[in-house]
């Protein structure tokens, strides 16, 4: 009727939640002899949701965030900081896990930095935010948990968009598709994306104290050109048995391609030895990550009760990391002259069963339990050929190996969660967690294992006030296990007074946080308020040391010690008129480290802040203007500081086609064409120094369109397998530009 037809009956049809199906062929109505004009009653979503467990940032209502990368996306969400490489930290920890749809992802095992760089911003729907994770999620990432949820959809009907970037930096194409006819549906995307190739400029001094007190001097400097390609897509489907069965399952796939080559002057003066080396170095690297994820899972849900649910979840999981590269050095001694290659082939192969249940016993009281099992396989197998005097590159058998790892993760967990009368509520719950570590080489290198037990606690305790006010006081213990890229054994040789690697013999880190926060909306205006405390033990750090007698530092990875931090973090967003919203963030934190190993006797004291400010304003004929400025302070480690890092980026937006489609300009640091950075790192007998700088100043056009009908949207589905264990790699030093 309230489309202008007359009430018709239809009478003895039966219909169940079980045998929900019942064809009734067609239905013929009559129209009313008065008809209805179409009614059309929208609203626009804040870009920033401030929630009791969570932070939503709506990646898609942002223009500035066209013909970007996850990063770029990730440097405008409250509580986040992302460096110049893409390593992300929150609230000034990096130790946090990564999800896509609510689901883990191999992709971030070997590094974060690389991985948000195969996902382009145009296929970024929303970010979530979670500082407190719960007993449910895994007991890895310590400094809280961040989804990054695509534009996928569920919909009755069939929809979909097209989006296309060019500029001077990113140039990318996606294509998104979504379908839904009854209980069944659809949606696959697919997305690519080219980097310009740029140079960047470096420079490098280190200083070594001698026994005697002289000064051993380093110095590099050259240029490096670096571009990027790759590729993403995904497909998933659903189907609803009846109201209380249904199955979920997705696949994605996605990869990119880093080639790099440089070129770097060097000059060693060593009076130790009484000479002074001269060396030209000309390097090639190529590193091709990709991946997959195919999860399932089945849902059953019962008829007395409709919160309680039984969830069973499977997840293939892979990724593979190959990098290869070639090295030709010469000089004015004969022992400088160098001609090899080097291949470093790693695979990761993940196997996620889990079971979840939930019981409600009354409406303020429910019961969370479930178990879990992560079975890793990894593998590295890198090898190093040399040329020869027969001018044939032969196998060095003393650099090569095959590293295999294995990494079994056992839980099991139970969390209440309460309702204390109207304005309580409490989450108390415990998570134990197996760890069983198997490592071997196929060398005569020892094999060696590392088991352990976690029982982690977890407590969240809130209380509600009027207009949707709330504070929340928490306390949870939380580990993080090293991924492949910190245990890694290869060794990075390109420069032979610099060498990096990976270790394999890391312990986790195991960290208490304590925190207080406050939410609030005065008028409009919402205004949110963080302190906290985090005590982690075992932190894990990487270490550079000098080999005696030799002019090599080694970089690897240790258990450095302990770190005590105390933070606050504010955030604030309110809108003027209804055309212009304006958004802050500003988090500052205490780093007081403490070295616990008997050869490096270091503490390290500081603060570290980071924030941002975001303007947009809504204009008529549907054009929006948005402005977006950050600044991140130097990232400090136990042995010195990692660059600082700041950006501000412009981008206008209009709608088309009755607002099916949009046309966007974006430029990022517009006035200043390239920007510099400085790293300062102190240890023993050694002070090093190096600056870099890369063309930075980009533009870029965005197009994209919508296109199909949509009867009403369905209820999004995530897989509930969430692998939050694993602390992820990151780039060190800002050193991955050379």
């Amino acid at each position: 009727s309230f489309l202008g037809y007359q009430t018709k009956v239809l009478r003895n049809l039966k219909l169940t939640k079980r045998k929900p199906d019942l064809d009734l062929e067609d239905i013929f109505f009559t129209p009313e002899s008065l008809s209805l004009e179409e009614v059309t009653v929208s609203a626009e979503a804040s870009t920033v949701e401030n929630r009791v467990d969570k932070i939503v940032y709506h990646a898609d209502k942002d223009a500035t965030n066209a013909g970007g990368d996850a990063a770029d996306v990730l440097r405008k969400v409250p509580l986040l900081s992302v460096d110049l490489d893409g390593n992300v930290s929150l609230r000034g920890s990096t130790n946090l896990r990564i999800l896509i749809n609510g689901k883990p992802s191999s992709i971030f095992a070997t590094s974060v930095a690389d991985a948000l760089k195969t996902i382009p911003s145009e296929q970024i729907k929303s970010v979530e935010v979670i500082t407190t994770p719960s007993a449910k999620y895994d007991g890895e990432g310590s400094g809280g948990i961040i989804n990054i949820i695509t534009k996928k959809k569920s919909v009755e009907g069939f929809t979909g968009s097209v989006n296309s970037s060019i500029g001077t930096r990113n140039n990318s194409l996606s294509l998104n598709l979504a379908a839904a006819k009854g209980r069944f549906g659809l949606n696959t995307n697919g997305s690519g994306f080219y980097f310009l190739p740029n140079d960047g400029t470096w420079n490098y001094n280190r200083f070594d104290t001698l026994d005697d007190g002289r000064i051993r001097h380093l110095q590099q400097s050259g240029t490096n050109t670096a571009s990027r390609q790759g590729f993403h897509g995904s497909v998933g489907a659903f189907y609803d048995i009846n109201a209380y069965n249904s199955i979920n399952s997705s696949f994605r796939i996605n990869g990119f391609n880093f080639p790099r080559e440089g070129t770097i002057d060097a000059l060693l003066d060593d009076p130790a030895r009484q000479i002074v080396e001269n060396s030209l170095r000309q390097s090639e690297d190529d590193m091709l990550i990709y991946g997959f994820d195919w999860t399932n899972d089945f849902t059953k849900k019962f008829a007395d009760q409709p919160e309680r649910e039984l969830v069973f979840a499977v997840q293939l999981s892979g990724n593979i990391n190959n990098r290869s590269g070639s090295l030709l050095q010469t000089g004015n001694f004969p022992y400088l002259a160098i001609d090899e290659r080097y291949d470093n082939d790693g695979t990761n192969l993940e196997t996620t069963f889990q079971l979840d249940y939930t019981h409600p016993f009354s409406k303020k009281v429910k019961l969370e339990i479930g178990a879990k099992s992560v079975l890793r396989d990894l593998e590295s197998q890198y090898r190093f050929d040399t040329l020869s005097a027969e001018q044939t590159y032969a196998l060095d058998q003393s650099r090569s190996d095959v590293f295999n790892y294995n990494q079994n993760v056992y839980a099991g967990y139970a969390s209440f969660n309460l309702k204390l009368g109207d304005n309580y509520g409490l989450v108390a719950g415990a998570r134990y967690e197996r760890t069983d570590i198997r490592g071997a080489f196929n060398s005569e290198l020892p094999a060696f294992q590392n088991d352990y037990d976690n029982l982690l606690p977890s407590i969240i305790l809130s209380r509600t006030f009027k207009n949707y006010s709330t504070l929340k006081l928490s306390y949870n213990q939380r580990i993080q296990r090293p991924s492949l890229f910190y245990i890694n054994p290869f060794t990075q040789q390109s420069d032979r007074n610099n060498l990096q690697e990976g270790n394999p013999q890391l312990q986790p880190e195991v960290t208490h946080q304590l925190e207080l926060g406050y939410n609030t909306f005065v008028k409009g205006i919402v205004l949110s308020g963080a302190l906290y405390f985090r005590h982690t033990d075992d932190i894990i750090e990487s270490i550079q040391t000098l080999i005696e007698g030799e002019p090599v530092a080694v970089t690897t990875f240790q258990n450095v010690g302990y770190n005590n931090s105390i933070g606050f973090n504010f955030f604030t967003s309110f809108t003027i008129k209804e055309i212009w919203t304006l958004r802050g963030n500003f988090n500052v934190s205490t780093y007081a480290t403490r070295s616990r190993l008997e050869e490096l006797n270091l503490t390290n004291d500081g603060i570290v802040y980071n924030g941002f400010f975001n303007s947009s304003l809504k204009l008529k004929h549907g054009i929006q203007a948005d402005g977006f400025i950050m600044v991140n302070s130097p990232r400090r480690t136990l042995q010195g500081t990692n660059p600082s890092f700041s950006m501000y980026s412009i981008g206008i937006r209009k709608e088309l086609f009755q607002k099916k489609g949009s046309i966007g300009i974006r430029m990022v640091t517009p006035f200043h064409r390239t920007k510099s950075f400085n790293s300062e790192l102190r240890g023993d007998g050694f002070y090093q120094q190096s600056l870099f700088s890369i063309p930075f100043r980009s533009y870029g056009v965005s197009f994209s369109y919508r296109f199909g009908k949509l009867d009403f949207k369905a209820q999004q589905r995530k897989s509930k397998i969430k692998n939050d264990d694993l602390k992820q790699g990151a780039d060190q030093q800002g050193g991955s530009q050379f």
